[in-house]
């Protein structure tokens, strides 16, 4: 059974910086693109930032370009989300995601995209 555990948010106040994990277990990640998306109250789930399967292609939000980066670690099994300049509106509840099928998919910036979802960790950016 695929299980994704999303850790590293908290209260930081603006400007400061977080570091979120998503550990895998029940599938090894390597062959798979992986997304991070978050989700503010009232708001619909947006996309933030995505690393393809090879490691080799990153995409971002427009709104976290510059101070977002994501990387993964194959040999722990993890994908990481830096977050550097945090600021007030980046305030929402952060998951990793995994699709279901490895390699290419014309969908990875997309919600729609992922079949596989972690619980999510509250991510608090104070002004």
């Amino acid at each position: 059974q695929v299980q994704l555990v999303e850790s590293g948010g908290g209260l930081v106040q603006a400007g400061g910086s977080l570091r979120l994990s998503c550990a895998a277990s029940g599938r090894t990640l390597s062959p798979y693109n992986m997304g991070w998306f978050r989700q503010a109250p009232g708001k619909e789930r947006e996309f933030v930032a995505a690393v393809s399967w090879s490691g080799g292609s990153t995409n971002y939000a427009d709104s976290v370009k510059g101070r977002f980066t994501i990387s993964r670690d194959n040999a722990k099994n993890t994908v990481i989300l830096q977050m550097n300049s945090l600021k007030p509106e980046d305030t929402a509840v952060y998951y990793c995601a995994l699709p279901r099928r490895p390699g290419y998919s014309s969908r990875w910036l997309s919600p729609d995209g992922y079949d596989y979802w972690g619980q999510g960790t509250q991510v608090t950016v104070s002004s």
